[in-house]
């Protein structure tokens, strides 16, 4: 059973520095048949499952036209829904006006999740961002004022001259816009990405661990959770799509560079956009045996601070967890929690979480 689907929208009005997924400059006389070519590759996929999470991401969503967001979410309709279903768009701050709030509204969109990064004016100009802080809080005030509730902003740290006061200031500003979610993630320096390019380096990893439980300790003080390694929410507000890839479940994912997993297939579609508009989707098609889906299970589940469930385990594979994978090395050595029949990764050992894992998969093979 499928229930969640994803919407890859590359179209971006500027390039940030950091950024390494499928994007290309917004092109009006593109933005129409790439639109056309997303309905094509739905009617494809889709068997009419009714879908509990729908995410449209990016690139920017929100640099469209309010015509070509029209055109989006009519295309959208196709699909059926629940009464509860999550319904989440990506924005930009400097492309969101008052009317595509409207739009996204009346369209049934129910969350929203904006790029924030930094209001650093340093920082900004690092990132390749641009941030008007009064539009920010008049956007903001204004979404609420039309009754969306469920608000997530994003927080990028560990960039370079980066200091601890303008992380506050940041975590700060973040805070006073009262988000029910927020994700922040320590800047990795992707290849390919205008900072790879410039052969910028990543900061040191002493100041990026302080920075990490800095942020974690200020947004738990202010009520939130911290449900996965990057993200926090206040309760009842974790995003459900994203906790349908933690949970290793099936999903789609249509447009240019999407992920799918369905079928026992993990599908990687082409980021070339010559190649989409002709129909041709798939740039790799991963078959998964029932060894590769318990590694996805582990790979995923161990980023939630609740860990993976062992009775589900076990319900979902037929086999007990401790028969796949030898893992009490790790429990002895305090990297690996065994609490309330679920076994997790300690609070304190998630930044070395990739470690982990790792360990727990291959460590005694």
């Amino acid at each position: 059973m499928t229930s969640s689907l994803y919407v890859h929208i590359p179209y971006c009005n500027t390039v940030c520095t950091y950024c390494d997924f499928c994007k290309m400059y917004y092109n009006p006389e593109q933005v129409s048949k790439y639109i056309d070519q997303l309905k094509k590759e739905l009617i494809e996929v889709y068997h009419q499952e009714k879908l509990k999470t729908i995410y449209i991401g990016g690139g920017t969503p929100s640099c469209l036209s309010e015509k070509e967001l029209h055109q989006l979410f009519s295309t959208l309709k196709l699909v059926k829904v629940e009464k509860e279903t999550e319904y989440t768009v990506e924005c930009n701050f400097d492309s969101i006006t008052i009317e595509k709030l409207e739009l996204l509204k009346n369209y049934g969109v129910n969350r929203l999740s904006f790029g924030l990064e930094t209001i650093n004016p340093k920082g900004e100009e690092y990132l390749g961002r641009k941030n008007d802080l009064e539009h920010i809080k008049k956007i903001i005030s204004y979404a609420g004022k039309i009754g969306f509730k469920n608000i997530n902003i994003d927080l990028i740290y560990a960039y370079q001259n980066e200091t601890i006061k303008t992380l506050e200031n940041d975590i700060d500003f973040l805070l006073s816009l009262e988000p029910t979610h927020i994700s922040t993630y320590s800047l990795i320096i992707e290849k390919n990405t205008k900072l790879s390019i410039r052969k910028e380096h990543q900061i040191d990893s002493d100041l990026d661990y302080e920075m990490y439980q800095l942020i974690s300790k200020k947004l738990k003080q202010a009520g939130y959770i911290h449900y996965e390694i990057s993200n926090f929410a206040k309760p009842g507000y974790e995003s459900k799509h994203n906790l349908v890839y933690w949970h290793n479940e099936n999903y789609y994912g249509i447009g240019l560079g999407s992920s799918s997993y369905h079928n026992n297939q993990r599908i990687t579609n082409t980021r070339s956009i010559t190649k989409y508009l002709k129909g041709m989707y798939h740039l790799e098609i991963e078959n998964l045996d029932e060894k590769d889906k318990m590694i996805y299970e582990i790979i995923l589940n161990l980023r939630l601070l609740k860990g993976i469930k062992k009775e589900d385990f076990l319900k979902k594979y037929q086999k007990k967890l401790e028969e796949v994978f030898l893992y009490q090395d790790l429990i002895k050595q305090g990297l690996i929690k065994e609490e309330n029949g679920y076994l997790k990764i300690p609070e304190e050992k998630l930044y070395i979480s990739n470690y982990i894992i790792e360990e727990f998969i291959y460590g005694k093979e």
